[in-house]
């Protein structure tokens, strides 16, 4: 028996029907077959902004790292500059309030306030005794105030120190070699020993003045300046 005509034109228009969803339906991705090709489009034919984006990115912390850099290298220069400046400010110091022996070779034959027939009341300074001729240099830096042959003292030499309100003065010396107005360093050659003034052989006698006034004990400015006598 044939089924109605009806039954047959309507199953057809199902079948139609299905095959029509299954054509427009999702695809194995899950993507609907037309939003996959308007995204195949856009790709290949679109702008690459992402790529764009990371270029300018990439350029920008170019320029921060380098700013950065330059920054600590000029940090580094400042402080090593920083340092230098303070060794040189600590050794300028140091040099200027530096002190040393005014002889080498000597023994001591006499001491502040000794009393004997030769020094009267008191002996003003201390005396080092040693050849004749012997390097006499500065105890500390200075400028020379006086330098002259002087009565008892003879050939007398005095240094006004830069450190500290106090004069040296050097005397019986054989020749002095430096002259009034001179700057002088610690250790820097004034003259050499003798025995010329009021002397019983050849000795570098040595005075502190403080102020340039009265003279007082030397051997205690030696040791606050870390100089054995």
């Amino acid at each position: 028996m044939r089924p109605p005509i009806a039954a047959v034109g309507a199953f057809a228009m199902i079948v139609a029907g299905w095959g029509s969803v299954a054509l427009a339906g999702p695809t194995d991705s899950g993507v609907p077959a037309s939003d996959q090709r308007a995204l195949s489009d856009s790709y290949e034919t679109g702008p690459d902004v992402s790529r764009d984006f990371d270029r300018v990115l990439l350029e920008q912390q170019t320029q921060a790292q380098a700013e950065q850099l330059i920054q600590a290298q000029a940090e580094v220069r400042s402080d090593s500059q920083a340092k230098a400046d303070e060794l040189q400010t600590e050794a300028d110091a140091l040099r200027a309030n530096q002190w040393v022996l005014p002889v080498t070779g000597y023994r001591i034959s006499g001491r502040f306030g000794d009393v004997n027939s030769l020094y009267g009341k008191g002996h003003s300074g201390l005396d080092l005794a040693g050849p004749s001729g012997s390097t006499v240099v500065s105890v500390a830096a200075g400028t020379v105030i006086a330098a002259k042959y002087s009565g008892n003292c003879g050939n007398m030499t005095q240094i006004k120190l830069d450190a500290q309100d106090l004069v040296i003065m050097y005397c019986h010396q054989s020749r002095i070699t430096v002259e009034v107005g001179q700057h002088v360093q610690a250790g820097e050659t004034v003259g050499y020993t003798g025995s010329t003034g009021r002397s019983t052989g050849p000795h570098l006698h040595v005075e502190a003045k403080p102020g340039g006034g009265k003279s007082v004990d030397v051997e205690p400015y030696f040791r606050e300046h870390n100089v054995t006598v």
